[in-house]
């Protein structure tokens, strides 16, 4: 189910990362936030260049039936914020794991690796463009990409460009979302670096920090969920 019931439990709607999907999304976040009686509403993307609005949609219907939390992973984290920012009275709270940048996309490394990635689509194909990507990579990141760029078939290249060309909320606008934000980072993560995650925290007014490890997520991904509840906790969450 995808959206939010009349009178249900508290729901969190947490959006998938670029080129990847529900499945990641909810192997990381839905034990964690049951653990706190929240349900763990995770959309399944749409691919193409629709992928953003359609998680911005998501998020609105399941708005509709009362506040929600939003977060996400990656790209569906700066989506969240962005969403939050224009329904603040729908937003019950952020968690966000792995932000890649604040403002303008720029030379940040997950956008440069998403751009390379969406040309590399359109020159090989998908499973081409997997080959390539999948070498060298550990066995748990090449698992999930191989099954998430799959499952985004020919939209593949399309939502690939789209997250890379999308500005995230800057640090300006973050310092005006007034409610319990939790921040996830991994300390040897290279394409979401500790230092954007440090920004956001810095700039959000009400946010904590918890950070975890990307050999530790290939292994338990509820590593990284734990990490981000736990700084929602911490930072006035529930």
């Amino acid at each position: 189910m995808n959206v939010a019931e009349p009178g249900s439990a508290e729901v969190a709607v947490l959006l998938p990362g670029t080129g990847s999907d529900d499945e990641f999304v909810r192997s990381v976040f839905e034990v964690p936030f049951a653990a706190v009686c929240v349900r763990a509403v995770t959309p399944k993307p749409v691919p193409g260049p629709g992928v953003a609005q359609a998680c911005l949609d998501a998020l609105d219907e399941a708005a509709a039936h009362g506040p929600v939390i939003a977060g996400g992973v990656s790209f569906g984290a700066h989506l969240a914020a962005e969403w939050a920012l224009t329904r603040p009275d729908r937003c019950a709270g952020l968690v966000l794991a792995l932000p890649g940048w604040h403002g303008e996309p720029g030379d940040a490394p997950g956008a440069v690796s998403a751009r390379v990635a969406a040309d590399l689509v359109r020159a090989r194909g998908v499973d081409g463009a997997l080959a390539v990507a999948t070498d060298g990579a550990p066995p748990w990141l090449a698992a999930e990409l191989t099954r998430s760029w799959r499952g985004y078939g020919d939209g593949l290249a399309d939502s690939l460009a789209t997250a890379a060309a999308r500005p995230a909320p800057t640090l300006d606008a973050l310092s005006g979302l007034d409610m319990p934000a939790g921040i996830a980072a991994c300390t040897d993560d290279a394409v979401h670096p500790r230092e954007i995650a440090d920004a956001w925290v810095k700039a959000l007014p009400r946010a904590t920090m918890c950070t975890t490890r990307l050999d530790v997520v290939g292994v338990d991904p509820e590593a990284l969920g734990r990490a981000a509840v736990l700084a929602w906790l911490r930072a006035g969450g529930h």
